[in-house]
């Protein structure tokens, strides 16, 4: 039977995490603990989030509900929005009457920074704006749900904690898209806003071409509430192993020790035998997390997602999505396609793997002190780390074949595409969208493909496309049969930023019609929409959204 009342949601309350680890031990005994300071030790901060002023519903997920065996119901139910607007007054029964935030390290890609954090130490990094305020079991499964805009915490550097409706209307639907995608993903649960409350924010006048926001808007405050097995990222790890080099106190190599032993019973335990001695559950895990990291890129590469900031500190350790901030998909086919203005080509669609790759550099590297002495464990743990590149490879070889429905990958095959898509300035997702129909000939099938053109192709490249199109459909079996399996990894509609601004712009006037049309359009991502929907979002992107502050590209104001 669903859940239906608050009080039965208490019940499943269970903190690993709070029971298991251990606290800072110069936080408040309350969790009223909202001003920026150092945090030198502790696994976590007990922080009570800032409520929402008069919370208003605006979404929620009905399929996280049925997975979590919740009522549609609860997501009106007053308690149940009181808790996730911020409100944790509400806690009843075995829950907590605070909630908490981690600090983690800050490593782009590979290289360590202390500078960014207020106090040049380090010691100052961690969750800014997001709050966990439930850990608990359902339908069998370990899940802890985090406040996204809840108010500051320790780590908040100055700022208010406060997250905008524009950039959590851009989360609470992403998740779900994703999850729809088949790309593993942190998930989204409720989207409340605030009646009374804005944030002033910088970004872009309407029409505006410039690169940064050129001015600043009040925007309602919102709270998302995402959910994961874990939020413990690869920068917390670091965080506790880099206090174990430095010798920051006598506790640290075995506060190292707990939270690795905690990632590995929250997010591989059902891989990993307890009854190993820590040192093969440790090279275990490094075996593990390489191959869930590896496989989530080669997914994003598949439906081309950028992550956009992809530092260590939003990597999940889990091996999820995780923190949709200065993230975008990409349309006009680019390697280099960056769609936040703080991010660079280090960061770049094509260049996701070498990031990956550089994030799990820092992982191994935290895993290192706790097999010291170890010498065979510790060669073990170097060749897995060494093997990074080459699995990528195969990973993303088979991705590519698998949106060709190849039998095997086909390295001339392959980049000859990608070259004539570049000059044809293809979109990347109606392109291969088109490409998977095959119709009976050559000339049909490019005709099709000429509808994910920016630009109107030539003589000379619709020869090199029929070329290119022989050579394809020679290798490839079963026409009807590829065709269908095609269709199950290219999916038929994408994220376009010019069609999620008119929902949060909308959103901020009360009225949240766009935001349903689009849960239900990206709930079902590899089925063609009906006509009325492929009218609006199975087609290019109009010209006057290239370049277009806050569409084409972005900051990370949220």
């Amino acid at each position: 039977m669903p859940i239906t009342s608050f009080a039965e949601f208490a019940q499943r309350a269970d903190y690993s995490l709070l029971d298991g680890l251990k606290a800072d031990p110069q936080a408040s005994g309350d969790g009223r603990d909202h001003q920026p300071r150092q945090v030198f030790s502790g696994h976590y901060v007990p922080v009570t989030p800032t409520p929402l002023p008069a919370p208003e519903f605006v979404a929620h997920s009905s399929a996280l509900f049925q997975e979590l065996g919740l009522g549609e119901a609860l997501a009106h139910d007053e308690s149940f929005l009181r808790l996730f607007s911020g409100d944790i007054s509400v806690a009843t029964g075995s829950m907590r009457p605070y909630g908490w935030a981690t600090g983690y390290a800050l490593s782009i890609y590979g290289s360590e920074y202390i500078q960014q954090c207020p106090f040049g130490t380090g010691n100052g990094y961690g969750d800014g704006r997001a709050i966990s305020v439930f850990e608990g079991l359902f339908n069998g499964r370990r899940w802890e749900l985090q406040l996204k805009g809840g108010g500051p915490t320790p780590y908040c550097r100055g700022a208010d904690g406060r997250a905008v409706l524009r950039s959590s209307v851009r989360e609470f639907l992403a998740q779900e898209f994703m999850h729809a995608l088949g790309v593993p993903t942190s998930r989204s649960l409720t989207l409340y806003v605030s009646g009374a409350e804005t944030v002033r924010r910088p970004w872009y006048a309407p029409g505006s071409q410039s690169f940064d926001p050129d001015i600043l808007v009040n925007n309602p405050a919102a709270i998302t509430t995402r959910g994961a097995p874990s939020f413990l990222r690869v920068g917390q790890l670091e965080l506790f192993a880099r206090r174990v080099r430095r010798q920051a106190h006598p506790e640290a190599l075995n506060e190292l020790r707990m939270i690795v032993a905690h990632l590995i019973e929250r997010n591989y335990r059902q891989e990993i035998d307890p009854a190993l001695p820590f040192s093969e559950q440790v090279v275990q895990l490094a075996g593990m997390f390489r191959a869930r990291l590896i496989g989530l890129v080669a997914n994003w590469m598949r439906v081309g997602y950028c992550q956009g900031n992809f530092n260590s500190d939003n990597c999940a350790a889990g091996g999820y999505t995780l923190d949709y901030g200065p993230f975008g998909f990409c349309e006009l086919f680019d390697p280099r396609f960056q769609p936040w203005t703080g991010g660079g080509e280090h960061f770049s669609f094509f260049n996701q793997p070498q990031a990956a790759e550089a994030n799990y550099q820092m992982f191994w590297a935290a895993l290192r002190p706790l097999l010291a002495g170890n010498n065979e464990a510790l060669a073990r743990l170097d060749q897995i780390r060494e093997g990074f590149a080459a699995a990528m490879q195969q990973e993303l070889e088979a991705m590519w074949a698998s949106k060709l429905g190849l039998a095997s990958y086909n390295a001339n095959l392959v980049n000859e595409l990608l070259e004539l898509m570049l000059k044809s300035q293809a979109d990347y997702t109606i392109f291969f969208r088109r490409l998977s129909e095959i119709p009976a000939t050559i000339a049909e099938q490019l005709s099709a493909l000429k509808l994910s053109f920016y630009e109107p192709s030539s003589e000379v490249l619709d020869r090199q496309w029929s070329g290119w199109l022989q050579r394809w459909r020679a290798l490839i079996g079963d026409l009807q049969a590829t065709s269908a399996a095609m269709q199950r990894v290219n999916p038929a509609v994408t994220w376009r930023e010019w069609l999620i601004a008119p929902a949060y712009e909308q959103a901020a006037r009360g009225d949240y019609t766009l935001i349903l049309e689009l849960q239900e359009l990206f709930s079902h991502p590899y089925r063609s929409p009906a006509a009325g929907l492929a009218s609006n979002y199975d087609r290019l992107r109009p010209r006057e959204f290239f370049n277009a502050g806050g569409v084409s590209h972005y900051s990370c104001s949220s």
